[in-house]
């Protein structure tokens, strides 16, 4: 199995211009789609636990080669 990064953008709340990105991880059988079709529940489950902070954007892609996991 291979992994596959969820790669989201957030922002405060309270300064939507103070941003940055976080990083989820999930086994893949080498398919981005994987990440695709889980990423709005995971999303959900992030954002509830991050109240203060709101997802601008996201996408899905293998981490590269200096990232370590």
């Amino acid at each position: 199995m291979s992994i596959v990064d969820l790669i989201l953008t957030v922002c405060l709340v309270t300064n939507p211009g103070t941003c940055r990105d976080e990083h989820l991880h999930f086994e893949s059988n080498g398919l981005l789609m994987n990440c695709m079709f889980l990423a709005p529940s995971e999303i959900a489950k992030w954002t509830q636990q991050h109240p203060k902070l709101r997802v601008k954007r996201w996408k899905c892609a293998f981490p590269g080669r200096s990232r370590d996991i």
